[in-house]
């Protein structure tokens, strides 16, 4: 009779890990990920403010609030110092500006249009953009300015009370 050990099974075969092996790691290193993460949040924030519309105007300031910005892309109009009109990006001649605006306020759901005027420009000038907006279908016109203009006492008057 031999004596010998006998071992019980526990419903399957155990694996044993070699010496001198590492363990496998079950974690997911996200430090690469938060990396990348942080590269792109930089690379947004750097490109964010370049995507305005880039038509260099001298805006007039006044002691006006900003308007409520909407869902959709709000259609900017630029009178330039030397009097050309800009679409958006894209000059356009003033004969082609109410056809175009027809065209654009078909398809848009929002009537809503900011004119930007350089504050060289006579009233006359910016008078005329504005019926031709009315005209090609936009009622809801918004100035664009700069704030920090002159206040007429309104920031006296406020601070006294």
């Amino acid at each position: 009779m031999g004596g010998g050990v006998i071992q019980k099974e526990q419903g399957g075969r155990r694996r044993r890990r070699r010496a001198g092996r590492p363990a496998a790691m079950s974690e997911i290193n996200v430090t690469p990920f938060v990396d990348v993460m942080l590269v792109l949040l930089i690379i947004f924030m750097v490109a964010a403010p370049l995507l305005t519309v880039g038509v260099p105007v001298e805006l007039p300031k006044t002691a006006a609030n900003a308007l409520a910005v909407e869902q959709e892309e709000p259609l900017t109009i630029t009178l330039t110092s030397e009097g050309g009109l800009v679409l958006q990006t894209t000059p356009i001649p003033a004969e082609e500006l109410i056809p175009k605006l027809r065209a654009i306020s078909a398809e848009r759901t929002s009537k809503k249009v900011f004119l930007r005027a350089d504050g060289a420009i006579p009233y006359a000038s910016v008078v005329q953009v504005m019926g031709a907006l009315n005209a090609g279908g936009f009622s809801d016109i918004g100035l664009v300015t700069d704030t920090g203009g002159p206040t007429f006492g309104a920031a006296d008057a406020s601070a006294g009370n």
